[in-house]
């Protein structure tokens, strides 16, 4: 990785993910991070590829404003990852629902695409694991966006830009059963960014798709898609 695309990484991590910094522990995770293994309680987690093999996508369920972050991402000795997610510091308060949410997380040097990947994530007390098969899409070039499926009808969509501004959603439209159009919603006039650039990981949920791999098309919010973006949603 180059070293701006570190900075932005770091940039994300100390803003919080999707922009979400300053929330308190969410009901999904009580506890303090670390717990050994014996008190650990199962975690329900699943993951899909981003940035060409370069990044994942890990989803968990919890509180939709206050998204964990990664802490710490290590490969261990037998090739699985070994990822520590901790929520936003601060003392605001994070609503109470429970819902599923994505972090993005950079692979460690030495973990990448290239073979089935073995995700190992530790929250407060709870434990999980998931696997990757092996990444099957082309190349995606530094700061483009790209999207990997988590299940059926859902996947994990990156985007590059300010940590204070990610695009929101407005609606995502499925056609031919492999086509499918995420429109944005446009920004207000006067909103304020912080001049980052930062990865921005949103999960998208759509019905009638019927390939694990389809055409994509990016539209709306403002400026930042005013031309459409196509790339594709991989398995």
């Amino acid at each position: 990785m180059t070293t701006r695309r570190t900075l932005a990484l770091l940039a994300l991590l100390g803003a919080g993910a999707l922009a979400f910094s300053g929330c308190a522990s969410t009901p999904a995770a009580p506890g303090a991070s670390g717990g050994s293994d014996d008190s650990s309680t199962e975690l329900e987690v699943d993951a899909a590829w981003l940035d060409g093999g370069r990044m994942v996508a890990i989803v968990t369920q919890g509180s939709s404003t206050c998204v964990p972050t990664a802490s710490s991402v290590t490969l261990q000795a037998d090739g699985s990852v070994a990822v520590t997610l901790e929520d936003p510091a601060g003392d605001t308060a994070c609503t109470r629902d429970l819902v599923p949410r994505a972090t993005g997380v950079q692979l460690p040097e030495g973990a990448n695409g290239d073979n089935e990947l073995e995700l190992v994530v530790t929250y407060g007390d709870m434990r999980g694991d998931t696997d990757l098969d092996a990444y099957s899409g082309g190349p995606v070039e530094e700061y483009a966006p790209s999207a990997g499926w988590i299940d059926d009808g859902q996947f994990a969509l990156l985007t590059w830009g300010s940590s204070s501004c990610a695009p929101m959603v407005q609606d995502a439209t499925v056609e031919g059963g492999n086509q499918i159009t995420v429109t944005f919603t446009d920004p207000p006039a006067d909103q304020v960014c912080t001049a980052d650039m930062a990865p921005r990981v949103t999960l998208v949920a759509v019905d009638g798709v019927d390939d694990d791999v389809v055409d994509l098309a990016l539209t709306g919010g403002g400026a930042e898609f005013a031309t459409p973006v196509k790339l594709e949603v991989v398995g």
